[in-house]
C-alpha cells in the first residue's frame, strides 16, 4: 500500500468531511469578529495591538501545531525560526529596503529555508531525542544573536527600523495600529488557509498517519522521515512569518525572540487550546496573550498565573479547550 493510498483511507474516514462542514459557520463568525476588531475592541477595554499579538502568536502556534499536534513531533526549538524571521525582517528594513512586503517575504524564506535544511537531521530521532535536538538548535541561534552584536545588537536587540506604508497603485496602505492590524489579519488568514488546505490534502493525512503509527507505515514502505521533514519545514515557514510580523509590531527584536522560553510558550499555547484541533492554537493564543497582558499589570509573577492555568488545563482538559468542547458537542449529538 502506497503513502497516497494510506492517506486516501485516512481522508475518507468517517466524520472527516462532516467536521470540516461544521467548522464553516464558526469560521465565518470568527472572520466577521476579527474584521471588525478596530471598531469595538476599545469599548471592551482592549486595544488593537494586543489583538495583533494574539493573531501573531496564534499563527506561530498553528505552524508549530502542524508538527506537534498533527505529525507528533514535540519541538522545543521553534523560536529559532520565529527569531530568524524577526531578525531578517529587521535587518532588511534597516539596511536594504523600505518595502514591508519584501522584508516579510525574505524573513519567511530565511526562517523556512533554515528549517528545511535542518529538518532531515532533526527527524532522524524521535521522542525525547527529537526534542533535545530542537532545543540545541534553538540555543545555537540564540547565542549567535548574542555574540554577533555588530549585526544583531547583542543583548540590547536590533533597533533602528520601523514599518513603512505600503504603496499600491492608486492607494497607500498606512501601517498605523489599525492598518498594521489588517496586515497581520491578512497574513494570519493566508497562513491558516494554507495549513487547512495542507491538512485536507493527502500530504496532511499522511502527517496524521505518521503521528498515529510510524511502525505500520514503515512496514508498508512509506518514507516516514520524509513526511516528518516536510511537516517540520512547512512549520518553520509559518513560524518565521509570525516572527517577522512580531518584529514589525514592536519595531524591535531581541535574542528573546530566539529563546527557548518562547518555544515553550508556543507549546503551552498549542496544548492549552487543543493540539489536535485546527483552531486550538488560536484559542490558546487568545487566552495566553490576554491573561499575560492583564496579569503582568497586576503582578510581576504573571508566569505563575500562566503556569497555574496550564496545569489546570492539563488536569481537567487533557485534550485542550477546543478538544473538550468538540468532545462535549459530539456527546450531545
Amino acid at each position: 500500500m502506497s503513502a497516497s493510498e494510506t492517506a486516501a483511507k485516512l481522508r475518507s474516514a468517517p466524520g472527516a468531511h462532516a467536521t470540516a462542514w461544521r467548522l464553516h459557520p464558526a469560521t465565518a463568525l470568527l472572520g466577521l469578529v476579527l474584521l471588525t476588531v478596530p471598531f469595538w475592541v476599545s469599548h471592551v477595554g482592549g486595544y488593537t495591538d494586543i489583538v495583533s499579538r494574539v493573531l501573531i502568536y496564534a499563527l506561530a502556534a498553528m505552524g508549530l501545531n502542524l508538527l506537534l499536534g498533527f505529525t507528533g513531533g514535540l519541538s522545543f526549538g521553534h523560536a529559532a525560526y520565529f527569531g530568524l524571521g524577526a531578525y531578517s525582517v529587521g535587518l532588511m528594513l534597516k539596511y536594504a529596503t523600505h518595502s514591508v512586503p519584501l522584508a516579510l517575504i525574505v524573513g519567511t524564506l530565511v526562517g523556512g529555508v533554515v528549517a528545511t535544511v535542518l529538518a532531515p537531521l532533526v527527524v532522524r530521532r524521535r521522542g525525547i531525542y527529537f526534542a533535545m535536538i530542537t532545543i540545541a538548535i534553538g540555543q545555537l541561534f540564540y547565542f549567535v544573536a548574542i555574540r554577533w552584536a555588530s549585526v544583531t545588537g547583542g543583548y540590547d536587540g536590533l533597533t533602528g527600523f520601523s514599518r513603512h506604508a505600503i504603496h499600491l497603485p492608486g492607494w497607500t496602505w498606512t501601517l498605523g495600529a489599525t492598518g498594521f492590524y489588517y496586515l497581520v489579519l491578512l497574513c494570519f488568514a493566508i497562513g491558516a488557509w494554507l495549513i487547512w488546505m495542507i491538512l485536507q490534502s493527502p500530504l496532511g493525512r499522511s502527517f496524521v498517519a505518521v503521528r498515529e503509527n510510524q511502525k505500520r507505515l514503515r512496514f508498508l514502505g512509506v518514507g516516514v522521515n520524509h513526511y516528518a521533514a516536510a511537516a517540520f519545514a512547512i512549520s518553520g515557514f509559518v513560524v518565521a512569518l509570525a516572527g517577522g510580523l512580531n518584529a514589525l509590531l514592536d519595531n524591535f527584536t531581541s535574542p528573546n525572540s530566539l529563546a527557548n522560553n518562547l518555544s515553550g510558550d508556543l507549546v503551552i499555547i498549542a496544548v492549552l487550546g487543543g493540539m489536535r484541533n485546527f483552531w486550538g492554537p488560536f484559542v490558546g493564543a487568545a487566552i495566553f496573550v490576554l491573561v499575560r497582558d492583564y496579569a503582568s499589570n497586576v503582578t510581576n509573577n504573571w508566569m505563575t498565573v500562566i503556569g497555574l492555568i496550564f496545569v489546570l488545563s492539563v488536569l481537567f482538559f487533557p485534550l485542550g479547550i477546543m478538544g473538550f468542547l468538540q468532545r462535549k458537542g459530539r456527546s450531545q449529538e
